[in-house]
């Protein structure tokens, strides 16, 4: 639709900026949001650039960027850089505005490269035997019938701190809150410590279940820069004198997606900062627990102001949805509390399980046989790379790969999906409106154990990434 039709309702954006009450731009997102959902602004169509509309309104630039900002937050309009502002469509969305799915119903002969999942193994055996002791115990399976303290049960809690546990690291049980995985983690720690508003900031590429629940929960969030090891410094001090930032939220190991690993120095470096801005951290060890000798977490170095995220999903089971967080206890009950509003507690017959598998050592078991398929799959493929440029990690699942100019990820990915190979692109985990690099993501993690269909997914993507110009337009 073209701009001029929208032009058309400016006497009634007019009408209602001279008739409400309180600020000029939310008055002007109001009337903007009821003519969108109405259908005089048609989905796909441009809004008009922001000088223009002033001009029409009599209104300053900056209360039209501040109500097509709102417009944005509240998902009903889109922006793109050098392009414009469009009203939500489907077709129009970009990979990181459609939301966020760890499940992906493929094709039965698609191959999916796209997702870091736990590699299936020895669990289902381990589970079925786990279950068969349970129902042997009627006093345990009454106990989960009920309903339980909202942080866990305390051998529950005993257990996570334990999982939870690494080098240095020691936490303790009553700094510790079992929720149902990770990403119910993240949500109950955005929703308790962050209001919609706050401005959270995180690495320019970052976790797709992030940006997800900080667009639920109107959270703002601002991409720092990131270099080979993660997070840079200086990005991160920079955003902070220029904005009213609240927390960071940043993956020190294995950083999803580009592989880094925070050295010490850097990690304190971030800490100091974060003191000197009395900002909150969020910690994300979901695929560092892979890592087995990792380094000391941001916990350690700051215990007073970090939450730590991690679960066994990537290592054990994700269909168990067990996670665990660690807070300083000044934030225990507000956490508690966001966890009791979205589920009341997390499920006491998965945390049975996971707890006793924790208890006598099958967790760390299956843990170091994922760790060892890991490195055997990757091994098998890597010689197919020789010659691109990519960046990986011994522990982590997944290759970050740049697309050879003058190529595009996204034609990688087209490209892939045409031969029935499913891989993740940059744009994916793009934060802002900051050009986005060309590189995707293809991981060895895939339920299947056929090698065969996994050496030769990798050959097709390394010679799609080697291909000359013409194969594109073909």
């Amino acid at each position: 639709m073209a701009v001029k039709t929208i032009i058309d309702t400016v006497p009634m954006l007019g009408e209602a900026l001279s008739s409400g009450y309180g600020a000029k731009y939310k008055r002007l997102a109001s009337a903007m949001e009821i003519s969108i959902l109405e259908g005089s602004i048609e989905e796909g169509g441009k809004l008009p650039p922001h000088r223009i509309l002033a001009d029409r309104l009599g209104v300053t630039i900056g209360t039209v960027s501040r109500a097509y900002a709102e417009l944005e937050r509240m998902g009903l309009v889109v922006a793109r850089v050098g392009d414009g502002t469009f009203v939500r469509q489907r077709e129009l969305e970009r990979k990181r505005d459609a939301g966020f799915s760890n499940f992906v119903e493929e094709r039965p002969e698609q191959y999916d490269m796209s997702r870091n999942m736990h590699i299936p193994g020895s669990e289902t055996r381990l589970l079925a035997q786990s279950l068969l002791d349970l129902a042997r115990d009627p006093s345990t399976l009454t106990e989960l019938t009920l309903y339980s303290p909202d942080a866990g049960l305390p051998h529950y809690r005993q257990a996570g701190a334990q999982w939870l546990a690494h080098g240095d690291f020691q936490p303790q049980a009553e700094q510790v809150l079992c929720v149902n995985g990770g990403q119910h983690g993240l949500l109950c720690t955005l929703m308790a410590l962050l209001r919609a508003g706050d401005t959270l900031v995180t690495e320019q590429l970052t976790y797709p279940g992030l940006i997800t629940v900080a667009r639920m929960l109107g959270i703002k969030l601002l991409g720092a820069a990131i270099d080979d090891e993660g997070l840079i410094p200086a990005s991160l001090d920079e955003l902070c004198r220029h904005n009213r930032v609240s927390a960071i939220y940043c993956s020190p190991t294995l950083q999803n997606p580009t592989t880094g690993v925070l050295s010490a120095q850097r990690r304190e470096a971030i800490v100091a900062i974060c003191r000197e801005h009395n900002l909150l951290i969020i910690e994300d060890e979901a695929h560092a627990v892979l890592v087995e000798n990792r380094p000391p977490p941001l916990s350690h170095y700051a215990p007073e102001r970090t939450v730590l995220i991690s679960s066994l999903s990537k290592a054990v089971a994700a269909g168990l949805r067990v996670g665990y967080l660690h807070a300083p206890t000044t934030l225990i009950s507000r956490i508690g509390a966001a966890l009791r509003a979205t589920c009341w507690m997390a499920t006491p017959l998965a945390m049975e399980l996971a707890s006793n598998w924790i208890e006598n050592g099958i967790a760390k078991k299956l843990l170091r046989q994922q760790i060892a398929e890991i490195a055997r799959r990757k091994q098998l493929v890597q010689g197919q790379l020789e010659g691109l440029n990519y960046r990986t990690h011994p522990q982590c699942p997944h290759f970050w790969i740049e697309v050879p100019e003058p190529w595009r990820a996204s034609d990688v990915e087209a490209d892939l999906k045409l031969k029935s190979y499913l891989i993740a692109t940059a744009e994916a985990f793009a934060i802002g409106r900051a050009a986005v690099p060309q590189f995707v993501r293809a991981s060895v993690s895939n339920a299947s154990h056929d090698d065969q269909l996994l050496l030769e997914g990798f050959k097709v993507l390394a010679n799609t990434l080697r291909q000359d110009s013409g194969q594109f337009d073909e």
